[in-house]
């Protein structure tokens, strides 16, 4: 018993990482980071998109409320549209309003979508400040 304690005191008996062990958990950890970072990316680009849209369509009730008190859509504002339904994207904006039809943008995360109403189908929604 007493022999094996001063073995492992012993400063020649000393075991530590190789460097082939560090460089194979360096590896790896790269191997790791490569395949989860641009997932991670991607992801967040989803779902700044999805939430965009989704706040354009939550403003389409507003704006027929909008229409339905004015008979036009011409001059509405964000700010009217926030009157009317305070729980909006308050980065949603009025990018054109017209007697019969609107744009409406919305930008999360430095991606901005735009939306062409008054009747938006999914393929009225635009990747970009304009709705053309």
């Amino acid at each position: 018993m007493l022999k094996r304690i001063r073995q492992t005191l012993d400063l020649r008996c000393e075991r530590g990482v190789t460097v082939i062990e560090m460089l194979v958990v360096i590896i790896i950890i790269g191997i790791l980071l490569a395949i989860a970072v641009p997932a991670y990316l991607g992801f967040r680009d989803r779902t700044a998109n999805n939430t965009a849209k989704s706040n354009l369509r939550a403003a389409l009730p507003a704006a027929t409320a909008y229409y339905q008190d004015n008979a036009t859509y011409k001059g509405m504002q964000s700010t009217d549209l926030l009157a009317i339904d305070p729980g909006i994207s308050s980065t949603l904006t009025v990018a054109s309003a017209g007697k019969s039809s609107f744009c409406l943008t919305d930008t999360v995360d430095g991606r901005t979508w735009s939306m062409a109403g008054p009747d938006p189908s999914n393929a009225d929604f635009h990747d970009g400040a304009d709705c053309s």
